[in-house]
């Protein structure tokens, strides 16, 4: 037998977003303008480190007794431990009554399949493995749940006609679904779609979850990001927790700290005792100590000198008011281009009803491939934007093109 020679091994197709990055990336048009990138930009296009991570680095930096050492196998306890009152509120029945299992994760990636995973091992199915994923999800969602082992149901939830929710669809697909279902739900900002259930509609849906048992399991990638009020974008996960409905947390701060490439996260899961909380985290450590052992240092050690620094966390919490009111002000100005200057055909009202980064703009797969083929405007094939892409010196171009791809003169 010849030594193995990886023949066998398929070419997967590259990764769509990284892939639009890529080629913006090697356009030397200097027009162009990149809309496809889940990430916040200045008004210039640029990266923006936020001031309040700036003086906590220098704070980090200038600490004599800072070492190298490994975290615990579950992370920075100051952290987690802040991390879970942020999401949760401080004085959260589950918290106050030591019922949270927190840990420190590679940011919201990492706090998925950490819950993906515990759930794979751990749940009580009623039948087959599977989870139920908003039609249509952020896109890693079905890889994360793939590779530990549960198939990914979609449930109905943007309606194309009115570019909103489609609560018949949704609540029509809760109810049938088996009892213990798992559902996955976007806390606040839906990605890709911007578009998020109202209060009723998340206690209607609360109500629903508890009368089926069934377990949800939020992905709270945006908080602070989507209205620039961290409690208001905390609000559907909090009611769900006091409620009593099963749930874990999968919290990023990649956005709203700007922390990118550090991958700072967490996954906080709610047991229903603070007995049955110990065994969790006793499972989650041993299944975090099989994969990456222990988390990385630096990006938890600023998050937690910012939750639990007062000013610093005022600082904090107005950058994050600098971030979402640019992206709003993005949306107002380029509603009122569409419908006052260009008098785009269509309703464009949408753009100003969605929250948090991106908009779910209506064009089809033909309109998006022309923005990026002829306008070197660059998106996904489903019509996402990212409204952090947009900024004072580029909005009216991506109107005009957005006005003449709607009406077929784009050329």
């Amino acid at each position: 037998m010849s030594a193995e020679t990886w023949e066998s091994v398929p070419l997967a197709p590259p990764d769509s977003i990284f892939n639009l990055i890529a080629a913006y990336a090697a356009d030397t048009t200097p027009h162009k303008v990149n809309l496809s990138v889940g990430a916040y930009r200045d008004n210039d296009g640029k990266p923006w480190v936020l001031p309040v991570v700036k003086k906590a680095t220098q704070l980090l930096l200038n600490n004599p007794d800072l070492d190298h050492e490994y975290l615990s196998i579950i992370g920075l306890p100051a952290f987690t431990s802040a991390a879970a009152k942020l999401i949760l509120g401080p004085d959260a029945p589950a918290i106050t009554e030591g019922r949270v299992v927190s840990v420190q994760t590679i940011s919201g990636t990492g706090a998925n399949h950490l819950g993906a995973l515990f759930l794979s091992r751990f749940y009580q199915f009623n039948g087959n493995k599977q989870v139920y994923l908003s039609k249509p999800t952020w896109v890693n969602h079905y890889a994360v749940f793939k590779n530990v082992g549960i198939t990914t149901v979609d449930y109905p939830y943007f309606d194309p006609r009115t570019l909103g929710v489609d609560f018949d669809g949704l609540k029509s697909a809760l109810v049938d679904a088996p009892t213990r279902s798992i559902i996955l739900l976007h806390a606040c900002a839906h990605n890709p779609t911007g578009v998020d259930p109202s209060r009723e509609l998340w206690e209607e849906i609360a109500n629903i979850m508890l009368s089926k048992g069934h377990f949800a399991f939020f992905d709270s990638a945006y908080q602070g990001f989507a209205s620039g009020d961290l409690n208001n974008d905390a609000w559907a996960v909090r009611h769900f927790a006091n409620k009593g409905v099963p749930l874990l947390i999968c919290q990023s701060f990649a956005k709203n700290a700007g922390l990118y490439g550090e991958r700072v996260g967490a996954l906080h899961v709610i047991a229903p005792t603070s007995e049955a909380a110990k065994r969790i985290r006793s499972q989650l450590s041993v299944l975090q100590r099989s994969e990456i052992s222990n988390p990385p240092a630096h990006g938890a050690r600023l998050m937690s000198l910012i939750l639990n620094d007062p000013k610093l966390f005022e600082e904090w919490d107005r950058d994050i008011k600098t971030m979402a009111f640019r992206i709003i002000s993005m949306r107002e100005q380029l509603y009122k281009l569409l419908t006052e200057e260009f008098k785009t055909p269509g309703n464009w009202e949408h753009i100003t009803k969605q929250i948090g980064m991106f908009s779910f703009t209506g064009l089809n797969q033909q309109q998006s491939l022309a923005l990026v083929e002829k306008a070197h405007i660059y998106l996904t094939n489903n019509g996402r934007i990212s409204m952090a892409g947009l900024n004072t010196h580029n909005i009216r171009y991506v109107a005009e093109c957005l006005d003449k791809v709607v009406r077929g003169e784009l050329s």
